[in-house]
């Protein structure tokens, strides 16, 4: 699978992995300690809707157009409500024209004592996510390989903070390789945040790498917590678009499963393509 992200970006995958991050993030700044945010494969930053790879996904129509769009009750409103803030700065108030990617939305919850440190070696998305940051003294862009940084910048020196894999999919051992680099990171950092994504293609694939995930945080040092989140928005047949994908969660915040079982029955309408959408929220086992 190419997951080139210009053409998926605001889609449903987007929506519920930012909507995740931010709330991780917001739970974060409840505490005055400095923490930091670790984007292994950061992307471009700041995605064009209206230009040509935009167009041609157009997955953005189906996925932040509709949730924009959406009425929730007063308790997810709230819950969202920082997300869909950032994108809507990010935007004018009658046009949905750009789409903030993961380090936007990071840098956007990040207090004066926080920082973030976002790997990318792709010569034109670093380019652009380095202009989109604006060199911003409390926002690192670095050249490194994803799978090298992921255990390379773990622990950071706030000791606190999370770390989002987001790997575009391109390599066929991209599901082992997240799971061998995250144990790897986990035993240098087990009281840390990660946030793992991965499409949902192959349900051995998948079982495999949240199993894998699931045997690291239990075999670690501290007692650890995960959660495995897969949203759907139509049946997956083979050739067509994404329909859906999941986020390993090691170490959410307490409040994070309660505030998912609010926030995504209010999505499965509006993410749904052909009928309401539908999610699973489960502990892996190892």
């Amino acid at each position: 699978m190419n997951y080139r992200h210009a053409f998926h970006a605001g889609g449903f995958a987007d929506v519920i992995k930012h909507i995740v991050l931010a709330r991780i993030l917001t739970y974060l700044q409840d505490k005055p300690a400095a923490f930091r945010v670790i984007d292994t494969h950061a992307g471009a930053g700041v995605y064009d809707l209206t230009g040509d790879e935009g167009r041609r996904g157009g997955e953005w129509l189906t996925g932040i157009a509709r949730v924009m769009q959406a009425r929730f009750s007063e308790t997810t409103a709230s819950l969202v409500a920082p997300y869909l803030d950032i994108v809507r700065a990010f935007n004018s108030q009658r046009e949905l024209e750009v789409y903030p990617g993961s380090p936007l939305i990071a840098r956007a919850l990040l207090r004066p004592q926080d920082r973030q440190t976002a790997c990318e070696v792709e010569p034109k998305a670093r380019k652009h996510l380095i202009d989109a940051l604006r060199r911003d003294t409390q926002a690192r862009v670095v050249d490194l390989d994803g799978w090298l940084a992921l255990p390379a910048f773990v622990p950071p020196n706030e000791r606190r903070g999370l770390v989002l894999v987001d790997p575009p999919y391109e390599q066929k051992d991209e599901f082992e390789r997240m799971a061998e680099g995250f144990a790897e990171a986990f035993a240098k950092w087990p009281t840390g945040s990660y946030l793992l994504w991965y499409p949902v293609k192959s349900r051995r694939a998948t079982d495999s790498l949240a199993r894998h995930v699931a045997q690291a945080v239990g075999g670690g040092p501290s007692l650890g917590k995960c959660l495995r989140l897969e949203f759907s928005v139509a049946p997956q047949n083979a050739g067509t678009n994404l329909t859906s994908a999941g986020l390993l969660i090691v170490n959410p915040p307490w409040t994070l499963a309660g505030e998912l079982r609010t926030i995504l029955p209010e999505l499965e309408k509006p993410l749904g393509q052909g009928g309401a959408g539908r999610y699973k929220l489960e502990t892996p086992k190892p």
